[in-house]
């Protein structure tokens, strides 16, 4: 991945936070953590 990928990247996942905070009130930013936090939970509980 070159550094103008990296970057593009970046800036597409901090602008889809932004709209999703300021549209949604964060909702979808919630949930997605909360999966996330469910998935670390499952991973640590079969390793």
């Amino acid at each position: 991945m070159t550094n103008t990928i990296a970057l593009y990247l970046g800036l597409a996942i901090l602008a889809g936070i932004g709209l999703d905070l300021v549209v949604n009130d964060g909702l979808a930013l919630h949930f997605l953590l909360r999966k996330f936090l469910e998935l670390v939970g499952w991973v640590v509980f079969w390793r």
